[in-house]
């Protein structure tokens, strides 16, 4: 969404996934472990605390720089990125805490197949997130805006729409799914540090150019995609090689079809 609107890389958003993590390893130290209503407070929980601060990130750190060169923005991105890691290791240690068990916790097996009550929840939040950001963007106002300032923001902000709202919104709305990716994310990998969004964030970023950046129901494609084979490599001889595939369907993706999956091909005029 950043993308859409922007057109630029925000390299922080693995790192406000990592911040979101954080809240829900705090929150549920908190709350009562093991119940369906103690999850839900804590997903929420991470995922306003991370809209708060994504939208304090673009304040701060994005908006003094709108309209100038993109490469000044990429760079203050990686910064904020690194100023986040390294924060993280200052106020929470960089040592690896285990994220408690904030779900109820039970296996079901089918035949072979061993499945957890946390990945049934991963599926469950991550489907119903994604149609509500669907209808956000297509069916509210403010996903209007959003469209319209992704396509030309001065011709949107001459017809009365704000822009610096509508970014902060979409800042705000994708850190708050950052968040609840960290939540999701820590209750299958319940060990939890300062750097853990590196490698997701990667791979994430991978997903998105498989499946066509900037395009929503590409990024969810991508995403599987690229988890299922990771999945099967994981399960070879070729598991020690799983994180270098991802990067080498990416250069695959770059040659043969830059604009991804679903991606469309459009003309830059210069």
């Amino acid at each position: 969404m950043v993308y859409g609107v922007l057109r630029f890389i925000n390299f922080a958003h693995s790192d406000v996934f990592m911040v979101g993590a954080y809240i829900g390893y705090y929150m549920g130290k908190i709350i009562p472990e093991g119940t369906i209503l103690g999850g839900l407070v804590v997903l929420v929980a991470a995922m306003i605390g991370c809209a708060l601060l994504g939208m304090t990130i673009e304040r701060l750190a994005y908006r003094p720089l709108r309209g100038g060169a993109t490469l000044n923005v990429l760079i203050t991105a990686i910064g904020v990125s690194l100023l986040l890691e390294y924060s993280g290791q200052l106020f929470f240690g960089a040592a690896p805490r285990t994220f408690p068990a904030v779900f109820p916790v039970m296996n079901f097996q089918l035949g072979g197949l061993v499945i957890s009550t946390n990945q049934l929840i991963v599926i469950v939040v991550a489907v119903l997130l994604m149609l509500g950001l669907q209808f956000i963007v297509y069916r509210t106002k403010i996903g209007t805006a959003m469209r319209a300032v992704s396509i030309n923001p001065k011709a949107a902000q001459l017809v009365g729409v704000n822009n610096d709202v509508v970014i902060s919104f979409t800042f705000g709305l994708g850190s708050a799914l950052a968040g609840a990716g960290g939540i999701l994310y820590a209750l299958n990998y319940p060990s939890i540090d300062p750097l853990m969004g590196v490698m997701p964030g990667l791979k994430a970023f991978v997903a998105a150019v498989l499946g066509g950046i900037g395009n929503i129901p590409g990024a969810a494609l991508g995403g599987l995609l690229l988890g299922t084979v990771e999945t099967f490599v994981n399960g070879s001889q070729w598991s020690t090689y799983k994180d270098a595939i991802a990067f080498a369907i990416l250069i695959i993706i770059l040659l043969f079809r830059p604009a991804g999956l679903l991606g469309k091909f459009t003309v830059e005029k210069v």
